[in-house]
């Protein structure tokens, strides 16, 4: 199993439950979150998602030892354009999504893995969280998460974490509000849970309309932008230098970029 679903309503809990890959986001995890959002969505007592994992880290960014077959396939450029397009689809799906979704984070979070804090609407973390966009160092570029960080966050900031390339702190990125609430450990699906519990006491539809409200805001200009980023992202994918970066990530030696 590549995720876990459970229900505790008012809450619904997804988890990523890779912990051997640190929680590498690979094409068919892609589709099971999809599935399992969609399973959410139906269910009319849970109120609210909580996105959770398994391991020592969130999430270490997407499947790279997948990503190093692609260059095998007979039209490159065609295939990775499929796999920013499958990216694009989940997290504008949790954009979109009604109820409001709570990442809960107990370790670092890596590249996409980002993206998908970034599409939540809350953030609950503890102290071994820690957040890092290093995608130039494997010769790629984080096209779909640029605009949810700029659209969160700011230019500013986004540009910190990713052109700074290292690592940011909860405390840091509490104070930025990337991160919302900081709790031990022990805490975090219980602090979760509580939001859930406060979310269910108010009006479904007051809430999902104010969800809707704040992503909306910029809608259009963000749709836009991830279009534009996911192409972006494909092209960079069937460059020499992408191609370098995750050959060496996955033979575990220094890059050696053209």
């Amino acid at each position: 199993m590549r995720i876990r679903i459970q229900k505790n309503a008012p809450s619904g809990t997804i988890l990523l439950d890779m912990p051997k890959s640190h929680n590498a986001i690979s094409r068919e995890m892609v589709a099971d979150l999809i599935e399992a959002f969609g399973d959410f969505h139906r269910e009319k007592q849970v109120r609210a998602v909580i996105l959770s994992s398994k391991g020592s880290s969130f999430c270490s960014g997407v499947d790279l030892k997948q990503w190093s077959e692609v260059e095998k396939e007979e039209d490159p450029l065609v295939a990775w354009q499929e796999i920013a397009s499958e990216l694009q689809e989940l997290l504008e799906l949790m954009l979109r999504f009604p109820k409001p979704i709570i990442a809960a984070i107990d370790g670092p979070v890596y590249g996409a893995g980002l993206g998908l804090v970034l599409a939540s609407d809350l953030v609950v973390a503890s102290s071994k969280a820690s957040f890092v966009s290093n995608a130039p160092r494997l010769g790629l570029v984080s096209g779909l998460i640029t605009p949810l960080l700029v659209f969160r966050l700011g230019a500013s900031v986004a540009s910190r974490l990713l052109l700074g390339l290292e690592p940011v702190g909860v405390d840091l990125a509490h104070h930025w509000g990337l991160v919302h609430y900081v709790v031990s450990s022990e805490q975090i699906w219980a602090k979760s849970h509580e939001i859930a519990i406060g979310i269910s006491n108010a009006s479904t539809e007051s809430i999902q309309m104010t969800k809707r409200l704040l992503n909306e805001m910029i809608g259009e200009s963000l749709w836009s932008h991830l279009i534009s980023g996911a192409a972006v992202m494909a092209t960079v994918c069937s460059t020499e230098s992408a191609s370098e970066g995750i050959r060496a990530f996955v033979e575990k030696r220094p890059t050696q970029f053209p």
